[in-house]
């Protein structure tokens, strides 16, 4: 059985063999031999139509927005990590001045973006693509400052869901998927002093 890239735990078939579920952490995750290859991967979010100016697409990330508008000064300094092609996080920001950053792997791959450490860290609906979670959280906690607070969007799996019927398994580049369970367990492997979760937004501050 494969091992959970995020505790390195053991792992039980969950769901065919195309997800596992980890024992300790209980996050359910695809084995790497059902993972796409990079080029693959990027075709496939090439495709999306992501606009940054499409409304709805604003009111969906408005959990993360909101928070930081209420939470943080325009003087405060912000990172969208996994920001995509367009983002509405750094439209909406920028809008109220903010300043805000941008790191993607495949469409901002600006390293000195992750040379400094951020006031707020946004981070929708990128870690559910986490091939090695483990060092992506460390990367993140790594990049807050002392006092930070890292934003997360992503689906959250719990027991009473019917994971078959469920269309979020079904975006082969969701490769790990998180429980409540998963969620405590980085606040506290990662030092995390606080955890909001509410539906699928997430809140974990330094």
């Amino acid at each position: 059985m494969p091992t959970c890239q995020l505790c390195n735990a053991k792992s039980t078939i969950f769901y065919k063999d195309e997800f596992y579920k980890c024992s300790c952490c209980k996050a359910i995750f695809r084995p790497k031999e059902k993972l796409l290859d990079n080029e693959k991967e990027k075709q496939r979010y090439d495709s999306h139509t992501n606009d940054a100016n499409d409304l709805g697409y604003q009111n969906f990330v408005k959990p993360i927005t909101n928070s930081i508008l209420n939470e943080f000064k325009s003087a405060d300094i912000g990172l969208d990590f996994g920001c995509g092609k367009d983002s509405p996080i750094v439209k909406i920001l920028e809008e109220n001045s903010y300043k805000i950053a941008k790191y993607d792997i495949f469409f901002y791959d600006d390293k000195k973006n992750l040379e400094q450490k951020y006031d707020y860290i946004a981070c929708c609906e990128v870690i559910e693509h986490f091939y090695t979670p483990k060092k992506e959280f460390e990367l993140l906690k790594s990049l807050l400052k002392d006092s930070g607070v890292l934003y997360l969007m992503t689906g959250i799996y719990s027991d009473e869901m019917d994971f078959s019927k469920w269309w979020y398994k079904n975006d082969l580049t969701h490769v790990f998927i998180y429980t409540k369970e998963t969620l405590y367990w980085i606040k506290k492997e990662f030092g995390f002093k606080d955890i909001k979760i509410e539906k699928n937004f997430i809140r974990l501050s330094l």
